[in-house]
Protein backbone atom coordinates (compact mmCIF):
# COMPACT_ATOMS: atom_id res chain seq x y z
CA UNK A 1 0.00 0.00 0.00
CA UNK A 2 1.46 3.06 -1.10
CA UNK A 3 0.78 5.58 1.58
CA UNK A 4 2.62 8.53 -0.20
CA UNK A 5 0.10 8.01 -2.83
CA UNK A 6 -3.06 8.16 -0.36
CA UNK A 7 -2.09 11.53 1.44
CA UNK A 8 -0.99 13.16 -1.83
CA UNK A 9 -4.79 12.08 -3.02
CA UNK A 10 -7.02 12.57 -0.52
CA UNK A 11 -8.11 16.28 -1.36
CA UNK A 12 -9.53 14.79 -4.32
CA UNK A 13 -11.35 12.45 -2.56
CA UNK A 14 -12.50 15.50 -0.14
CA UNK A 15 -13.83 17.51 -3.00
CA UNK A 16 -15.60 15.05 -4.53
CA UNK A 17 -17.28 13.68 -1.20
CA UNK A 18 -18.83 17.28 -0.79
CA UNK A 19 -19.93 16.78 -4.33
CA UNK A 20 -21.74 13.32 -3.48
CA UNK A 21 -23.27 14.61 -0.53
CA UNK A 22 -24.77 17.16 -2.74
CA UNK A 23 -26.34 15.34 -5.16
CA UNK A 24 -27.39 13.02 -2.18
CA UNK A 25 -29.00 15.77 0.22
CA UNK A 26 -30.59 17.18 -3.11
CA UNK A 27 -32.18 13.94 -4.34
CA UNK A 28 -33.27 12.27 -0.89
CA UNK A 29 -35.18 16.06 -0.66
CA UNK A 30 -36.82 15.83 -3.27
CA UNK A 31 -37.66 11.98 -3.25
CA UNK A 32 -39.00 12.77 0.30
CA UNK A 33 -41.55 15.57 -1.49
CA UNK A 34 -42.56 13.25 -4.41
CA UNK A 35 -43.18 10.08 -1.64
CA UNK A 36 -45.24 12.59 1.18
CA UNK A 37 -47.57 13.78 -2.26
CA UNK A 38 -48.02 10.32 -4.18
CA UNK A 39 -48.13 8.31 -1.42
CA UNK A 40 -51.33 10.84 -0.59
CA UNK A 41 -52.70 10.41 -3.44
CA UNK A 42 -53.06 6.74 -3.21
CA UNK A 43 -54.38 6.88 0.25
CA UNK A 44 -56.48 8.99 -0.50
CA UNK A 45 -57.59 7.05 -3.37
CA UNK A 46 -57.50 10.07 -6.07
CA UNK A 47 -58.60 8.67 -9.30
CA UNK A 48 -56.93 10.25 -12.03
CA UNK A 49 -53.71 11.14 -10.48
CA UNK A 50 -53.62 7.40 -8.89
CA UNK A 51 -53.19 5.99 -11.98
CA UNK A 52 -50.06 8.27 -13.41
CA UNK A 53 -48.78 7.24 -9.86
CA UNK A 54 -49.06 4.06 -10.41
CA UNK A 55 -47.49 4.65 -13.66
CA UNK A 56 -44.55 6.19 -12.24
CA UNK A 57 -44.20 3.97 -9.45
CA UNK A 58 -43.54 0.98 -12.22
CA UNK A 59 -42.04 3.11 -14.77
CA UNK A 60 -39.18 4.43 -11.36
CA UNK A 61 -38.36 1.26 -9.71
CA UNK A 62 -38.41 -1.06 -13.11
CA UNK A 63 -35.47 0.95 -15.13
CA UNK A 64 -32.39 1.15 -14.01
CA UNK A 65 -31.13 4.30 -12.60
CA UNK A 66 -28.02 4.47 -15.55
CA UNK A 67 -30.79 4.21 -18.13
CA UNK A 68 -32.95 7.18 -16.15
CA UNK A 69 -29.77 9.82 -15.90
CA UNK A 70 -28.74 9.07 -19.69
CA UNK A 71 -31.76 9.33 -20.51
CA UNK A 72 -32.17 12.66 -19.14
CA UNK A 73 -28.30 13.75 -20.00
CA UNK A 74 -28.45 12.70 -23.68
CA UNK A 75 -32.01 11.99 -24.55
CA UNK A 76 -33.09 15.82 -23.30
CA UNK A 77 -30.55 17.52 -25.46
CA UNK A 78 -32.56 16.40 -28.83
CA UNK A 79 -35.81 17.75 -27.66
CA UNK A 80 -33.19 21.50 -26.86
CA UNK A 81 -33.50 21.07 -23.31
CA UNK A 82 -29.78 20.97 -21.87
CA UNK A 83 -29.35 19.95 -18.24
CA UNK A 84 -26.12 19.92 -16.98
CA UNK A 85 -24.24 16.91 -15.32
CA UNK A 86 -25.38 17.84 -11.68
CA UNK A 87 -28.67 18.80 -12.05
CA UNK A 88 -29.45 15.27 -14.38
CA UNK A 89 -27.87 13.52 -10.77
CA UNK A 90 -30.43 15.11 -8.33
CA UNK A 91 -32.96 14.34 -10.74
CA UNK A 92 -32.23 11.27 -11.57
CA UNK A 93 -31.90 10.29 -7.70
CA UNK A 94 -35.48 12.02 -7.25
CA UNK A 95 -37.11 9.82 -9.99
CA UNK A 96 -35.69 6.97 -8.51
CA UNK A 97 -36.60 7.59 -4.88
CA UNK A 98 -39.65 9.29 -4.79
CA UNK A 99 -41.14 5.95 -5.65
CA UNK A 100 -39.59 4.15 -3.03
CA UNK A 101 -40.96 6.91 -0.53
CA UNK A 102 -43.67 6.51 -1.50
CA UNK A 103 -44.37 2.88 -1.08
CA UNK A 104 -42.40 3.53 2.53
CA UNK A 105 -45.00 6.10 3.60
CA UNK A 106 -48.11 4.47 2.35
CA UNK A 107 -47.08 1.54 4.34
CA UNK A 108 -47.18 3.86 7.45
CA UNK A 109 -50.39 5.73 5.86
CA UNK A 110 -52.34 2.42 6.28
CA UNK A 111 -51.29 1.10 9.69
CA UNK A 112 -52.70 3.81 10.98
CA UNK A 113 -56.07 1.97 12.55
CA UNK A 114 -59.35 3.78 11.76
CA UNK A 115 -60.63 3.87 15.22
CA UNK A 116 -57.92 6.49 15.71
CA UNK A 117 -59.47 8.63 12.55
CA UNK A 118 -62.84 7.92 13.61
CA UNK A 119 -61.64 9.44 16.96
CA UNK A 120 -60.51 12.36 15.53
CA UNK A 121 -63.61 12.93 13.44
CA UNK A 122 -65.70 12.36 15.99
CA UNK A 123 -63.92 15.51 18.26
CA UNK A 124 -64.39 17.69 15.05
CA UNK A 125 -61.37 17.42 12.79
CA UNK A 126 -61.76 17.91 9.50
CA UNK A 127 -60.13 15.77 6.78
CA UNK A 128 -56.72 18.30 6.53
CA UNK A 129 -56.33 18.33 10.66
CA UNK A 130 -56.52 14.50 11.00
CA UNK A 131 -54.47 13.45 8.94
CA UNK A 132 -51.78 16.39 9.81
CA UNK A 133 -52.79 15.82 13.70
CA UNK A 134 -53.12 11.90 13.61
CA UNK A 135 -52.37 10.05 10.54
CA UNK A 136 -49.15 11.83 9.59
CA UNK A 137 -47.23 11.53 13.33
CA UNK A 138 -48.14 7.67 13.21
CA UNK A 139 -47.42 6.73 10.06
CA UNK A 140 -43.95 8.54 10.27
CA UNK A 141 -43.30 6.40 13.48
CA UNK A 142 -43.45 3.44 11.50
CA UNK A 143 -42.02 4.73 8.17
CA UNK A 144 -38.63 5.60 9.96
CA UNK A 145 -36.87 2.32 9.61
CA UNK A 146 -38.09 2.41 5.85
CA UNK A 147 -37.40 6.36 4.98
CA UNK A 148 -33.68 5.45 6.47
CA UNK A 149 -32.95 2.63 4.08
CA UNK A 150 -34.22 4.62 1.51
CA UNK A 151 -31.36 7.36 2.10
CA UNK A 152 -28.89 4.77 2.31
CA UNK A 153 -29.76 3.74 -0.94
CA UNK A 154 -29.61 6.57 -2.45
CA UNK A 155 -26.57 7.66 -1.35
CA UNK A 156 -24.85 4.37 -2.54
CA UNK A 157 -26.42 4.83 -5.86
CA UNK A 158 -24.94 8.06 -5.95
CA UNK A 159 -21.56 6.27 -7.32
CA UNK A 160 -23.73 6.14 -10.60
CA UNK A 161 -23.93 9.69 -11.40
CA UNK A 162 -19.87 9.47 -12.67
CA UNK A 163 -21.87 7.65 -15.50
CA UNK A 164 -22.41 11.38 -17.04
CA UNK A 165 -19.29 12.90 -16.20
CA UNK A 166 -19.26 14.01 -12.67
CA UNK A 167 -16.43 14.20 -10.34
CA UNK A 168 -18.04 11.56 -7.53
CA UNK A 169 -16.23 9.55 -5.23
CA UNK A 170 -16.63 6.39 -7.91
CA UNK A 171 -15.70 8.89 -11.06
CA UNK A 172 -12.00 9.85 -9.02
CA UNK A 173 -12.05 6.58 -7.91
CA UNK A 174 -11.67 5.12 -11.72
CA UNK A 175 -9.66 8.37 -13.12
CA UNK A 176 -6.88 7.63 -10.73
CA UNK A 177 -6.47 3.73 -11.65
CA UNK A 178 -6.62 4.98 -14.67
CA UNK A 179 -4.07 7.08 -14.73
CA UNK A 180 -1.47 5.73 -12.00
CA UNK A 181 -2.40 2.07 -11.99
CA UNK A 182 -3.13 2.50 -8.00
CA UNK A 183 -5.52 -0.08 -8.01
CA UNK A 184 -5.86 -1.07 -4.02
CA UNK A 185 -4.92 2.57 -2.50
CA UNK A 186 -7.55 4.06 -4.99
CA UNK A 187 -10.52 1.62 -3.91
CA UNK A 188 -9.00 1.86 -0.25
CA UNK A 189 -9.27 5.42 -0.17
CA UNK A 190 -13.11 4.52 -1.79
CA UNK A 191 -14.45 2.63 0.42
CA UNK A 192 -13.29 4.78 3.46
CA UNK A 193 -14.88 7.63 2.35
CA UNK A 194 -17.78 5.68 1.83
CA UNK A 195 -17.68 4.84 5.18
CA UNK A 196 -17.41 8.26 6.21
CA UNK A 197 -20.88 9.29 4.52
CA UNK A 198 -23.08 6.54 5.92
CA UNK A 199 -21.77 5.29 8.69
CA UNK A 200 -23.25 8.50 10.56
CA UNK A 201 -26.53 8.10 8.30
CA UNK A 202 -27.08 4.64 9.06
CA UNK A 203 -26.42 5.28 13.19
CA UNK A 204 -28.95 8.60 12.77
CA UNK A 205 -31.36 6.23 11.44
CA UNK A 206 -31.22 3.66 14.03
CA UNK A 207 -31.33 6.70 16.72
CA UNK A 208 -34.73 8.08 15.10
CA UNK A 209 -35.97 4.41 14.84
CA UNK A 210 -35.94 4.44 18.41
CA UNK A 211 -37.03 7.41 19.51
CA UNK A 212 -40.09 7.84 16.89
CA UNK A 213 -41.47 4.27 18.88
CA UNK A 214 -44.46 4.92 20.82
CA UNK A 215 -47.41 2.56 22.33
CA UNK A 216 -47.85 -0.19 19.56
CA UNK A 217 -46.12 2.51 16.68
CA UNK A 218 -43.22 2.01 15.57
CA UNK A 219 -42.64 -1.58 16.86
Amino acid sequence: MDWGFIFKHVPKYIDAMYLTLALAVGGIALSVIIGIICSSILYFKVKVLRKIVNIYIELSRNTPLLIQLFFLYYGFTKIGVHLSGFSCGIIGLAFLGGSYMCESFRAGLESVPKSQIEAGTSIGLNNLQVFRYIILPQAFSVSVPLIGANCLFLLKETSIVGAIAIADLMFVAKDLIGMYYKTNEALFMLVVAYLIILLPVSILTSVLERRSRYAQYGN
